[in-house]
């Protein structure tokens, strides 16, 4: 399910340039066992605004935790600090996608800023979908998502 998601994710962002006739492309990062992967999407473009990294997170239930969605490297490093210095040294914007699979008649996902989930993660153990709901939401299509809007802050 995961990789579906992630799947989905990099249609949805490549859907999103072409339907705004913006440059740019999204690609999924190959996972290898010997090899350290950031984040599961990469998206380039000329335009700040849209040169972004992307973790994707499916579920199963109304919270996304810390602990048990997020793992930790061999050196015992979180996966969030692992992202974040990512983002950091990168200059991308970082964003959290999270799909809650059963949620209703349809999945939902979303999409939020890599700040916000920082300041989640100083504070709590885990993100209720009501803070998800407040940010990006996706739309659901035939086959996956789309992206309806991205304020280029």
């Amino acid at each position: 399910m995961k990789n579906d998601f992630e799947r989905e994710m990099v249609i949805c962002m490549n859907r999103f340039f072409t339907e705004n006739k913006k440059k740019g492309f999204a690609y999924r990062l190959k996972q290898s066992h010997f090899n350290t992967q950031y984040v599961d999407i990469i998206v380039d473009s000329l335009d700040p605004a849209y040169y972004m990294a992307i973790e994707c997170k499916s579920l199963n239930g109304t919270r996304l935790y810390f602990t048990s969605n997020f793992h930790k490297d061999k050196d015992g490093v979180h996966q969030v600090d692992n992202i974040s210095g990512f983002v950091k040294y990168t200059g991308r914007r970082g964003y959290l996608a999270v799909e809650f699979r059963g949620q209703g008649p349809k999945n939902e996902a979303y999409l939020m800023p890599w700040n916000m989930v920082l300041a989640f993660f100083a504070k709590q153990p885990s993100i209720p979908v009501e803070e998800f709901q407040n940010c990006i939401q996706l739309e659901r299509v035939p086959g996956g998502y789309r992206l309806p809007g991205l304020n280029p802050l």
